[in-house]
């Protein structure tokens, strides 16, 4: 299975891609880790590199799940067809969630440098709703709406298994 999840900081997209990967046993990217400079905060990585980075890792595996916040490098990944899941649980969610999230050491040298960074994380996430472009809702309601093949809107990780059977259409 493939899977292509995108939605704004908080809304549960690694939550949610970290579960499929486990249920479905195959590798997952975090589209972090490859739309910023390794070892440098927020330092983005040429956009073409990206791109490229992402198209690799479709190759690469037969099965896969790609999550993040970028509808740019997303659409790299759609030529194979995943099933497109905009997560998109709502503001206050997001910011909850934000708010709760662990140290993130692929991100940050030191959980201290994560908080220092969490207003500015926090007032990113509550601008995706009024924004537009690749990183705000209108661009990824956009990129679900031109997607010809399988997409779903949800408004939270399915906790169930029911919930994780009808979004994947598994039986």
């Amino acid at each position: 299975m493939k899977f292509a999840i995108v939605g704004n900081a908080g809304s549960g997209k690694s939550t949610l891609a970290q579960k499929l990967a486990l249920r479905h046993g195959v590798p997952m990217l975090d589209l972090d880790l490859v739309a910023f400079v390794p070892g440098e905060i927020a330092q983005p990585r040429d956009a073409g590199e990206a791109r490229t980075m992402v198209e690799a890792f479709c190759r690469q595996h037969v099965g896969w799940i790609i999550e993040g916040c970028y509808a740019n490098l997303i659409a790299a990944c759609l030529p194979w067809l995943p099933k497109l899941i905009l997560l998109d649980p709502g503001e206050q969610q997001c910011l909850a969630n934000c708010r709760s999230r662990p140290w993130e050491p692929h991100k940050y040298p030191t959980p201290e440098q994560q908080q220092e960074k969490l207003p500015f994380l926090l007032e990113w996430v509550s601008g995706y709703y009024q924004r537009d472009g690749d990183l705000s809702l209108r661009g990824h309601l956009a990129l679900l709406a031109g997607y010809s093949g399988a997409g779903i809107h949800l408004r939270s990780v399915p906790e169930t298994d029911a919930e994780f059977d009808a979004m994947t259409g598994s039986e």
